[in-house]
Parts: structure tokens; sequence; C-alpha cells
């Protein structure tokens, strides 16, 4: 079976290969002696384009992971197609990486839209749709979507991560949230009714956005308007970055809280200017490279040394390297607890099987447990300031891995 070369604009997928001699069995499409076809959509354009680094980190890693012979025997075939942050595109590339590529399965798709377009299809089709790069937590309902896991902690347990800060530390004071208008953002806000309940809508002020705005101007004049303290960001780093930039301008001072998945350093801080940003908090799972207590980790200078060969013009500050890093880590985990049963009804267990895996470039504490009952990788997350030059975290972690 020939393979067409599939080009990737802005990533470099080196290890497209010609299939293997032996017919991949009936059960176990995408496989063959010698390798293993699985597929994945990035954003490689659109208005979400900068976590594109995330697919660009899996590659890397898997690049390093086939230049060791792959696992068990066989060089993992990564076929990447941009989805453009934009859901039908999304639904269309899937269909074909599934139904003309013939994957074994889909892994690390990028984004809460696209997912959400595909995930239906997927599990109709019985296709295995791991560990995508999305916290919405209706992903992670087991008995809706059983062949589908999630490799970011839910947004739902990043909110109440969030409200219990606010809480904590400014009682009584009134809050903005400005949030994605799709499972992304909404999950926050309604992380912090849960939390806040009947004092909700005395003390928040929730604002939306769509993907397609061209800014937030209006929206954050608003909230400043709303006489908050704290002002939460829950989008995608376009946009917060204009938000923190925004609140400056207008010598708006709150308390600014940005989501994860919009804590890069490359994409959100560095936009929005790095001085400004200091004293934003967010939530993180990940070591940061910059950060001094882990100079002398094997993990981070592993993850140095892959990127600098693999993906040499990574800037390693950009989270979303990270996050693709890590998530190569469980695809071989993954592949290894699979064996040489690739049958896409092993996979999905497996998947739902992984205990007590370290990630290389996880804080420590944090590991990932999954089972029958659990789609989440990770479950566990620990606070963060941005102190001008680092991310800092302080207290404990938060959340239990789930056994």
């Amino acid at each position: 079976m020939n393979l067409a070369a599939v080009a990737c604009s802005a990533v470099a997928v080196s290890f497209l290969l010609l299939s293997g001699e032996t017919p991949a069995a009936e059960n176990a499409p995408g496989v063959s002696a010698t390798e293993i076809k699985i597929g994945s959509t990035f954003p490689l354009s659109g208005p979400a384009s900068a976590f594109a680094n995330t697919g660009k980190g899996l590659v890397a890693y898997v690049d390093a992971l086939n230049e060791r012979g792959g696992v068990g025997g066989r060089r993992i075939n990564l076929i990447v197609f941009d989805d453009a942050y934009s859901p039908p595109k999304a639904v269309e590339q899937t269909r074909k990486l599934v139904e003309d590529e013939e994957v074994a399965f889909i892994y690390s798709a990028i984004g809460t839209p696209s997912n959400a377009a595909t995930i239906k299809y997927l599990n109709a089709k019985k296709v295995p749709d791991l560990f995508i790069v999305s916290g919405a937590s209706r992903f992670s309902n087991f008995k809706e979507f059983p062949y589908t896991t999630t490799g970011l902690p839910s947004y739902e347990t990043e909110g109440n991560v969030y409200a219990r800060y606010v809480s904590d530390g400014f009682a009584g004071d009134r809050v903005a949230i400005l949030y994605q208008n799709d499972d992304l953002g909404k999950d926050f806000v309604g992380a912090f009714k849960q939390h806040f309940k009947d004092d909700f809508a005395g003390r928040v002020t929730a604002l939306s956005y769509e993907v397609t705005d061209p800014t937030i101007d209006s929206q954050v004049v608003n909230l400043k308007n709303s006489g908050a303290r704290v002002l939460l960001i829950a989008g995608t780093p376009k946009f917060a970055a204009q938000a923190i930039r925004k609140s400056h301008e207008l010598d708006w001072k709150p308390q600014i809280i940005i989501n994860l998945v919009s804590s890069s350093i490359a994409s959100t801080l560095r936009p929005a200017g790095l001085d400004v940003s200091v004293g934003i908090v967010s939530a993180t799972y990940y070591k940061d490279p910059a950060d001094p207590q882990f100079a002398g980790d094997e993990n981070v200078g592993q993850f140095r040394r892959v990127m600098s060969k693999f993906a040499p013009n990574a800037d390693t500050s950009d989270i979303n390297y990270i996050t693709g890093y890590n998530q190569g880590a469980i695809l071989e985990q993954l592949l290894k607890q699979c064996g040489d049963d690739l049958s896409r009804e092993n996979v999905i267990k497996q998947a739902r099987s992984i205990r007590g895996l370290v990630l290389p470039m996880a804080i420590p504490g944090i590991v990932v447990n999954t089972d029958e009952t659990n789609s989440q990788a990770i479950t566990q997350l620990k606070l963060e300031r941005w102190n001008g030059s680092g991310w800092q975290t302080f207290g404990d972690v938060i959340g239990v891995a789930r056994k």
C-alpha cells in the first residue's frame, strides 16, 4: 500500500514512509510489521495557529522516538493535516485521515472547536480519538464518548482552582471574566457559577468573544467599568495577549488570571509585554525550562536536546512545545502497553489503563492515571505567578491523581 506524502505547512513531518509489506490485520488498520500510521489535525493556520507549536512538540518527540527505532520494532508514521481551527475543515481532514489514509487512530488533535466537530464521527466509527488537546469537560464523558480520552486538565477543574484562589485572596471583590464563546470559555464561567452559587450574579461580570473577532477592546473596556478587582481571561493566546495589553493601556490593574493554554511566554506574555504581565497568575502541570529549580533536571535537559535537534527553531519557553512533548511521552507509553496487539479495541483499552505515568516535563507529584471511568490524563495543577522573567509556582499541587 503506497502512501502519498502529506505536505504540512510549518511542520516538517519527516517520517512519512512507505508502509511495510506485511498487510495490516483486518481489526488493526494502519498497522504493518514495520510501522503504525497515526493521524492528527493541528491549527497550522487560522486564529489559533499558536497552538501549532503543540503539534511541533509532538512531532519532535516522535522524530526522536523513531530515531531510536520506534516502539516494538515499529516506526510511527504520523500524518498531520491542517484544520485551521475551523470545525468544518477539521471534519473534512479527520475523514481523510480515517477513510483515505486508514490511520490506526487519531492522536492529540488540537482545539476545542475542532474536537467538538469530530468527536461524534470518530466515536460512531469506533476509531480511538486519544488524548485530544482540549480541556472541555464534556469531552471527558466516557459514557457518551467511550473512544475519546483527553490530554489536558479539564477546564472545569482548572476553573475551580481559580475560583478557590479568588475566594481565598479577594473575598467580596467583584470579578470580571472574558471568555471564548465555546466550550473552552463556558466551562470556566460554569466553574465560577458552581463555586460562587447565589453570589455569582452579584459579584461576577462575564463577557464573551468569538474567535473570529478582530479585537476584544470593547469587552475589556466594559469589564473595567464593572469595578472588578480580578480579571479572568479564559481563551486562546492571541486574545489573552490583547486583553492584557488593553488592560494596561486603560490603566486598569486588576489581578489578572489567565488559563493554562494561554500561559505561553512566547505566544501570550511576550506579545502583551513581559513587564506589563508581571503578577499574572495561572495554573500549570509543566516544568518551566526557565525555572532555576529545574536547572539541573535531566528530563528538562533531554527536552532541550530533542527540541534543538528536531525543532531547532523552537522557543522552549513556549509551553505549547512542552504540551506536545508530554503528549509524545503518553503516546510512547500507550504503544508499549499495546505490544503487538494494535487493534483498535486494545488501543482504547490501553489508553484507559495507564497507571502512575510520570511525564518527563511534569511537575513532581503530578502523574497520569486513566481507567475505564476516567478519560483525563491530567487531573492535578499547581498555581504559578509571572515575575517578569519566568513563571514561579506557589502553593501545593491541587487535585488528586485518579486511581
